[in-house]
Formats: structure tokens, C-alpha cells, sequence
């Protein structure tokens, strides 16, 4: 098993108790509970209640929260290797494993009817995410759909366990009658949470022996590359599907994609432009990028691709006095946690900055920040920030976020991770 990502503090334990496993917080956890947040990190357990006969708490089990005084909160699946230790089921207090199953039956089903009615399978629409985690009422899993193909991921150590994965295939298959569901494990996640690799396997598939694990998917009419072997996380940013489409509205002329990874802004920009240019840091994205490109011959714009690091493409770029007409700055998420997030609004500030210096009068700016650790209001501020830096009076056209299969939760600021802002540089 993995070791460790970081350093944890250790948990007490008490003496067992007939009302065990379960795991008592701090009154400032019971209040953010109450006021409807699902997460109790590390710092805020007090102590870990075994079951009776039993002398620790498993990893992955359903603990009953209490706060300081004893009275219950609810059901939780518990972990003990991430600083997220406990993320609440139910309302309910020492809810059992079959009843937790009889649960998710309800939710995965509740998500997928959800699905249908935000993004119903359409020829121009054929991707979306299925499943969202908490934001289904369904922590620790995640499930997106590429045309033919389910990908899964289990992100906690309560939900990597083949009753869930074998429950999820049931009634994923009997609801899409996909071509393959297989399980992808995002790296990062499966080492904090110290989970050990899922098979390799497809957890379902039409063709045993020769599983498709490869798809040809629809985005706003655009034809897209599936892989499940490669690729990040589960593949294609399904979150920024609406927001491609509102980029290609606003978008004309000469145009820049920055992080185009696999080339999803850039090509929705090529249907209205006369030239897009997209540029990644990744080799391999790009020449996914590239085989889009084949797939949607009838584009009206020239589209390059460039290998390069988006800082220096811009610094080397703007130096040179290059301009566009139209710009997207689609970063990955700068800060992975709170302390991160000096850093990330630096480098936000730095991208809009030398993105506005390069726009011609009345040019459009797209740009976009998936760190839930940079709030709408601070990554807003940065860039008109940047906007005072370059002398230039910058209009918002456009606040948008994820897309509706995507749903945040009021009461977890967590969800609400994606913004997007469609802005007009006038001079």
C-alpha cells in the first residue's frame, strides 16, 4: 500500500464502546455540520470511539459522528490516511453497511435521472458527468460517461470496496447499457488515501477479451478522442463543456488558446475564427489535440499547436509584440491547497496580465480558474488586478461556471470550484 502523502497528526482512541465505531468532534466540526457542510477534517476528531471486541476504527467504516457531548450527528465514512477523516452519509446515526448500500441504490439512480434531464444523450451531446461526489450526495465517487464508455472513480477508502464497485455496475448497466465501465483511480487520491490499485480489469464490458477502451465522443456537435488508458484524471474537462460554447460565441479573428490540453477551447474557436493557436506543456495532449482536429475537417479557422510552458510562451510572446483577437487562459488548478493560494494568485495575475497586454482594442479574454481554494470574488479581483497592472479598462460580458452536470452544494464552497470569466479588453 502507498505511503503517505504528508505527515498526519495521530488520532486518539478511547476504550470501545456499544455505540462504536464511531468518532467524537470539535463543537466548531458539529457547527459546520449543522449549518450543512458534509467534511470533518483531521484537526477537528477529538477521538475515535472502536466497537465493542474491536480495538481500532477500520479504515473506510461508517462511524457514528458525536459532537463533544455525546449527542449524534450522523453516519460518516471514515479514513484514516486522509486530512479529510470523515465525510458524512446520512443524517442518520449507526447506519449499517446494507442500509449505506440500500442508500447509494437510491442516490445513483436519484443522479442518474438528474443527468438526464440536465444532459440528455443527444448526437450532439454524448458525454457527461454522471456522478459528482458530494454534490449527489455521494462522497467519494465520481463517474463520467464518453459516448460507449463509463469511467469510475472511488476516492475514498469507504468507497473503493467491491460492494460499491459491484452495486455502481449493476446500476449503471441496467440504466445506460454502456459498451465498457471500468475503474480509473485519480493517482493523487488513490496515494493520500492509500488505496491500493483497482484492478485493471473493466468492471463491465460487451466483449470479453477485447474490451473498448476507446470512443469517439460529442461535445456541442465537435467529435472528440476518448482513451481510458491515458490521458489525465478520467479524460476530457466535462465541467467546461457550456463554456466552450459560450468562448466560440464571443470569440473571432486571430485567437489563443493557453492550456489547450487537448485542444477543447481551441477547436469550439476554430468553428468562428480565422486562426487559433493552442499551447500546452504536454506532448501527448497535443497529439490528441491534433487527431481532434482530424476528426472535425470542416473547421473554418488554421489551427497550430505549439509545445510550450504557458509562462514563457506568453513572456516570449508578448516581448515580441504579438496580438490576437481573442485569448483563453485555461490553466490547471494553481493551488492544491490553502497555503498554495498566494502562489496560485500570483501566477493568475502574471497569465491575465500579459494575456491583456497582448489583446487588440475590443479583443475578448476567456479566463478561467479551477482551484475551489481561489473563490470567485479573489480570482475576480486578480484579474482587475491585472487589468489596473496593463492600463487597460476590461469589461465582464460573462460569469460562468461548471456545467449543470457538474452541481455545486450551498453549503459546501468545496463544489463551487470552477469559474469562468468572459471579458471584453476595449482599450
Amino acid at each position: 500500500m502507498p505511503k503517505p502523502a504528508t505527515e498526519l497528526r495521530p488520532l486518539k482512541t478511547a476504550a470501545p464502546q456499544p455505540h462504536g465505531p464511531a468518532a467524537a468532534v470539535t463543537r466548531r466540526a458539529a457547527d459546520r455540520l449543522r449549518a450543512g457542510h458534509l467534511w470533518v477534517y483531521r484537526s477537528d476528531v477529538e477521538f475515535l470511539i472502536p466497537a465493542l471486541g474491536t480495538n481500532e476504527v477500520a479504515p473506510g467504516a461508517l462511524v457514528t459522528i458525536t459532537d463533544s457531548r455525546g449527542i449524534p450527528l450522523g453516519t460518516a465514512l471514515y479514513s484514516a490516511a486522509s486530512q479529510i477523516t470523515l465525510r458524512l452519509v446520512s443524517p442518520e446515526a449507526a447506519l449499517s453497511r446494507p442500509a449505506y448500500l440500500d442508500q447509494l441504490r437510491e442516490r445513483l439512480n436519484a443522479a442518474l435521472t438528474l443527468r438526464e434531464e440536465l444532459a440528455p444523450d443527444s448526437p450532439e451531446n454524448n458525454a457527461s458527468r454522471l456522478i459528482f461526489s458530494e454534490a449527489d450526495n455521494l462522497p467519494g465517487i465520481i463517474a463520467d460517461r464518453y459516448n460507449d464508455l463509463v469511467i469510475l472513480q472511488l476516492l475514498t477508502q469507504g468507497t473503493a470496496q467491491d460492494d460499491v464497485r459491484q452495486l455502481l455496475t449493476e446500476i449503471i448497466r441496467e440504466r445506460l447499457q454502456p459498451a465498457t465501465i471500468i475503474e480509473r483511480p485519480d493517482p493523487k487520491v488513490r496515494e493520500l488515501e492509500q488505496l491500493a490499485p483497482p484492478s485493471p480489469e473493466p468492471l463491465h464490458t460487451n466483449t470479453p477479451g477485447t474490451p473498448t477502451l476507446t470512443t469517439v465522443f460529442t461535445i456541442n456537435g465537435l467529435k472528440l478522442h476518448y482513451d481510458a488508458t491515458s490521458g489525465q484524471k478520467t479524460g476530457a474537462f466535462l465541467d467546461q463543456r457550456l463554456n466552450y460554447a459560450a468562448a466560440a460565441r464571443h470569440a473571432r479573428g486571430r485567437a489563443l488558446d493557453v492550456c489547450t490540453y487537448q485542444g477543447g477551447f481551441a477547436l469550439h474557436m476554430a468553428q468562428r475564427c480565422d486562426q487559433v493557436t493552442g499551447i500546452d506543456a504536454s506532448r501527448a495532449a497535443l497529439q490528441v489535440a491534433d487527431r481532434n482536429l482530424e476528426l472535425n475537417p470542416d473547421l473554418q479557422a488554421k489551427v497550430e499547436w505549439i509545445e510550450a510552458d504557458a509562462f514563457e510562451f506568453l513572456r516570449e510572446y508578448e516581448a515580441a509584440g504579438e496580438k490576437y483577437d481573442t485569448i483563453v487562459l485555461d490553466p490547471p488548478a494553481f493551488a492544491k491547497s490553502k497555503r498554495a493560494a498566494e502562489s496560485a494568485l500570483r501566477g493568475y495575475k502574471e497569465l491575465n496580465l500579459r494575456a491583456m497586454k497582448m489583446l487588440n482594442p475590443g479583443g475578448t479574454l476567456v479566463t478561467c480558474s479551477c482551484s475551489h481554494h481561489v473563490p470567485l470574488e479573489e480570482f475576480t479581483a486578480v484579474v482587475a488586478s491585472a487589468a489596473s497592472d496593463a492600463g487597460r479598462r476590461v469589461q465582464i460580458l460573462e460569469i460562468r461556471g461548471a456545467a449543470p452536470d457538474h452541481p455545486a452544494i450551498l453549503t459546501l464552497p468545496e463544489t463551487t470550484y470552477l469559474k469562468c470569466l468572459i471579458c471584453r479588453v476595449a482599450d
